[in-house]
């Protein structure tokens, strides 16, 4: 688990694998796209705020969420999310909410190249999210599952980025890299891989990034 100073007070961040996160901003538990098939979450702290990308079985996953979700757990989820039971905040591309100080923005994620059989996206435009979280200023990106999209480009001052890196379902190490590169964060987690080689990418990224993989910085 690696350790952040924020103006909200310390920020701990834990990968379990895959797109699966549990950090800790100012003592309160959150989770993003919890998954059984990486981490059993049983016994696992309780969640005070969960977040969820889209609704693919690998991050929306019930049987992760029985696991840790309490009678205050807040979910915030995009509309494609089911929603059967749980307190939510649901949020479209381009909308916001605060909870406990912290301001989370809902943002594009989605395929522009990588289709599935039917020739449409895996991921298409304007269904899931990924997430801005902004800690008064420090600002964490979690990029869902996309590929290198144009909104991209517009990313300013992020202190930290995650990425994913596979394919069919998200980006080449290519892409990864220009991504990288464009949003320029001060410290990068690759995540939702299958397979990944941080000698290779380190080689190619801004030496400036700090890149995070297994609590070891490359």
């Amino acid at each position: 688990m690696k350790s952040y100073n924020t103006p909200l007070g310390e920020l701990q961040i834990e990968l379990f694998g895959h797109a699966s996160v549990h950090f800790t901003i100012n003592g309160k538990n959150w989770y993003l796209d919890p998954y059984c098939d990486v981490c059993s979450f049983e016994g696992k702290t309780p969640a005070d705020f969960i977040l969820i990308t889209h609704d693919h079985y690998d991050h929306y996953d019930e049987e992760a969420l029985v696991h840790i979700v309490q009678e205050h757990t807040i979910l915030v989820v995009p509309p494609v999310v089911p929603r059967k039971h749980y307190n939510y905040q649901v949020l479209q591309n381009g909308e916001s909410c605060t909870v406990d100080g912290v301001k989370i923005t809902a943002v594009p994620a989605y395929n522009i190249n990588n289709l599935n059989d039917q020739d449409q996206p895996f991921h298409p435009e304007g269904v899931g999210n990924g997430y801005i979280l902004d800690l008064r200023g420090f600002k964490v990106y979690f990029a869902g599952d996309t590929e290198f999209i144009p909104f991209m480009k517009t990313l300013k001052d992020i202190d930290i980025a995650f990425l994913p890196k596979n394919l069919p379902y998200t980006m080449p190490d290519e892409e990864f890299i220009r991504a990288a590169n464009t949003i320029k964060p001060a410290v990068l987690y690759p995540y939702h891989y299958f397979e990944l080689n941080p000698k290779a990418l380190r080689a190619e990224i801004d030496p400036q990034i700090k890149m995070v993989m297994n609590d070891h910085e490359y």
